[in-house]
């Protein structure tokens, strides 16, 4: 027999298999309540708490490179239109709206009970530690990794009473036997772990709990035009689980004006934006307007909502009239930007005041650069040479049976193309001022101003300041549990032959590169009080 091993340790492969039932080792059996209480020291274990944090760090990366239909539903839809076949599947795996798929949730209440089930039982555990006393000296403390000796002429009491004067003044917990001290700190460190994981469910609750009484929505303005914070006033709305109409806070934002400026000077750059400004014109109940702006990184603060410049582009303001020179359309309508340099298409829909209903499908170029194959393009995003293209179609609209309509498409399955590239009517062309004729006589067309807009992105969050809260306390105690060390280190008064010498060490919980140092330095300034008392 192995003599290493105790006298009744049985090898699998020398059981007899023809042995007695009862004389056989039988492994033990967990069960039902077996099972649930391993997978749940598992799933609280530290190690599967950093495994789901880092899970869904990834999880959450597919949200900032696809579109959400909560925060940018025209970017869907520009998505969609321009990979059908992704889309499809995209859509069915809930990646539009990644924050609030199955998965992505599931991720998210599987973390939150694994740090509720890590913190708590700790949280117990260092409570109980914080409550006890250092513990008993060593009986050899030359045995532990920092270890120090001096030679003292100092009466043993008073050496141990300078002793404890100065642990106890350098933030020491101090127990006192007799001859030796034992003095431990550094529980901040698991304080600050504990207050790290508390607070990272903190942000898990304030998200959660805020994604469900909060709201975003999105609404495009043009200059010169205003946005009330009403529901049937947003252009989309995304609200949460526990949203009240009463959560919209009443204020009014009109918009002045939007500048853009570009960069003229870089070659390479040339035609970049450099600098987006909207000026506004906000007004909340009871209150005197105000004047503010609102830049890409730079949102405007308003009656606890926060408004993000999402986008811009073009509005040109068209008037159509009848034949007799009345005006049955005239507004302006926001065009969708194409490229950089803002070649624009914008849709035109005229259902009433003419003899047929009509769509426009219009293309407006900034600074019009003629192509060789006949077309035009923009060679530059700022209005220095502006003018439209418009194709004319005619016919039912599709708007008269209630049905929902994208209002940046034009459906032509019901309409006769009355002027463009495939009609008898060559493509209209305005400029600024101008005024054509439509076809068939059905009235003429006007190209007024063209004024830009802009697309607000209007957040609403009561968690804001609780999530900045934990936020603070999770870099708070992050610090605290990487930087506080965690030591115990004794001093003890040994008699020797009629030689006094004092014995210092100490020990770490974890790495602690500088405890060696510390333990000399502590025998240090300890001898140096003593001689200075001497």
């Amino acid at each position: 027999m192995d003599s290493s091993r105790p006298s009744d340790h049985i090898d699998a492969d020398h059981i007899d298999a023809d042995a007695p039932a009862d004389s056989k080792i039988t492994q033990p059996k967990l069960g039902f309540v077996g099972y649930v209480r391993f997978f749940w020291r598992q799933l609280t274990s530290m190690r599967t708490a950093l495994f789901l944090l880092l899970l869904l760090a990834i999880a959450a990366i597919p949200g900032s490179l696809v579109p959400q239909k909560s925060s940018d539903p025209n970017g869907v839809i520009q998505y969609r239109a321009a990979n059908p076949e992704l889309s499809d599947v995209l859509d069915a795996l809930g990646v539009f709206n990644t924050y609030t798929s199955v998965w992505f949730s599931a991720i998210y209440l599987l973390l939150f009970l694994s740090l509720i089930g890590c913190v708590i039982p700790r949280t117990k555990h260092h409570l109980e530690a914080l409550r006890a006393k250092p513990p008993k000296t060593p009986a050899d403390l030359s045995r532990l990794p920092a270890y120090v000796s001096r030679e003292t002429t100092t009466d043993a009491g008073l050496a141990l009473d300078e002793a404890e004067r100065m642990l106890r003044s350098q933030r020491y917990r101090v127990q006192r036997f007799d001859g030796s001290i034992s003095a431990e700190r550094g529980y901040l460190r698991e304080t600050g772990n504990l207050v790290f994981h508390s607070a990272l469910i903190g942000v898990l609750v304030a998200v959660g709990i805020g994604g469900g009484f909060g709201y975003s929505g999105q609404r495009v303005i043009v200059e010169g035009q205003a946005f009330v914070n009403s529901l049937a006033s947003y252009d989309s709305f995304n609200p949460g689980r526990f949203f009240t109409d009463s959560a919209l806070s009443p204020y009014r934002i009109q918009l002045d004006s939007f500048e853009a400026t570009y960069e003229e000077d870089n070659f390479n750059a040339y035609g970049q934006p450099t600098d987006f400004v909207a000026t506004v014109t906000t007004t909340e109940r009871g209150g005197e307007p105000k004047q503010g702006q609102i830049k890409v990184n730079e949102p405007l603060s308003i009656a606890g909502t926060t408004a993000y410049l999402l986008g811009n582009g073009y509005a040109p303001h068209l008037v159509v009239r009848d034949p007799d020179g009345t005006a049955v359309f005239s507004q302006p309508v926001a065009f969708l930007p194409q490229d950089q340099n803002l070649f624009s298409l914008g849709i035109i829909k005229v259902p009433d005041g003419l003899d047929q209903q009509l769509g426009i499908r219009a293309l407006l170029y900034p600074t019009t650069f003629p192509l060789a194959n006949g077309t035009f393009s923009s060679s530059h995003p700022d209005l220095r040479d502006p003018s439209m293209s418009l194709e004319v179609y005619a016919g039912d609209l599709g708007l008269d049976g209630g049905r929902a309509t994208n209002a940046y498409a034009l459906d032509v399955d019901d309409l006769t193309q009355l002027a463009g590239r495939d009609a008898p009517e060559p493509t209209i062309r305005l400029t600024v001022g101008q005024v054509a004729d439509l076809p068939d006589g059905l009235g003429t067309i006007e190209l007024v101003e063209i004024p830009r807009f802009v697309s607000l992105d209007i957040h609403h969050d009561p968690s804001q300041f609780w999530v900045a809260l934990f936020s603070a306390l999770v870099v708070a105690g992050l610090i605290a549990s990487l930087f506080v060390a965690r030591r115990r280190v004794w001093i003890k008064v040994v008699d020797t032959d009629g030689v006094t010498a004092l014995q210092y060490a100490g020990l770490a919980r974890g790495d602690d590169p500088r405890l060696e140092q510390v333990v000399g330095e502590l025998a240090d300034r300890h001898n140096e009080r003593l001689k200075v008392d001497e």
